[in-house]
């Protein structure tokens, strides 16, 4: 999943940088609101996280204009401003979650699982469940016929962007674009590698191929 962090507070964005990245998160950094407003709205982000007090442009204008102009990207507000009135604010812009500063990182990264879940129809589960799987994000690894499968960093991010659209097509590319932060050489002939392993260890049936299309989850474990 690519998500895109937009946070003018150096040693905070560092920190959740490195963070999110050890949690198989793509993530691209903006400190400034003009940038984020035009990337947030031209990038294939699966969410952003959006302080409010940035230079440039306050990120609750930021929102305001992503909202009008469409964009339905969930946005999670990180801010300092603790005040109910301004959180009303944020919502009413259109965020969709609210955390404000100073927060533990496990509710930040438990906070973005859900809203993941949420936009793609699964608000009900405690965890991402599909075709028969069980993903355990906190240890990257997933349950499959009762036993626990290691996964590795890359099988991880790719079966957990799988387990989110089940029956979805998914083309080489668009997978690049959402597994990969912007900074990152795309060779889609990886996702074929880690697609093979993933098939080696939970079966061939898990993932269709569409040729000249790209891949399928089916959710047929056998």
């Amino acid at each position: 999943m690519r998500l895109l962090l937009v946070e003018d507070h150096v040693p905070l964005a560092d920190e959740l940088l490195a963070g999110l990245t050890r949690q198989g998160y793509a993530v691209d950094w903006l400190a400034d609101g003009r940038d984020a407003a035009y990337q947030g709205a031209t990038e294939p982000y699966d969410l952003i996280i959006l302080d409010l007090g940035l230079p440039g442009k306050p990120g609750l204008e930021v929102l305001q204009e992503w909202r009008s102009n469409g964009l339905s990207t969930p946005v999670l507000i990180l801010t300092a401003r603790g005040s109910w009135a301004e959180r009303i604010e944020g919502l009413k812009a259109g965020a969709d979650d609210y955390l404000t500063k100073p927060f533990h990182p496990e509710e930040l990264q438990l906070r973005i699982q859900s809203l993941l879940r949420r936009a793609h129809g699964l608000a009900n589960q405690p965890q991402l469940e599909a075709a028969g799987l069980q993903l355990d994000e906190s240890r990257q690894s997933v349950q499959h016929k009762g036993e626990d499968v290691q996964l590795t960093a890359a099988e991880f991010r790719l079966l957990r962007y799988f387990m989110l659209h089940p029956g979805q097509l998914l083309s080489k590319s668009h997978l690049a674009e959402h597994l990969y932060d912007g900074e990152s050489e795309r060779d889609s002939n990886v996702i074929e590698v880690h697609v093979n392993h993933l098939r080696r260890k939970l079966g061939r049936e898990i993932i269709e191929t569409r040729r000249g299309q790209g891949y399928r989850f089916t959710g047929a474990v056998p």
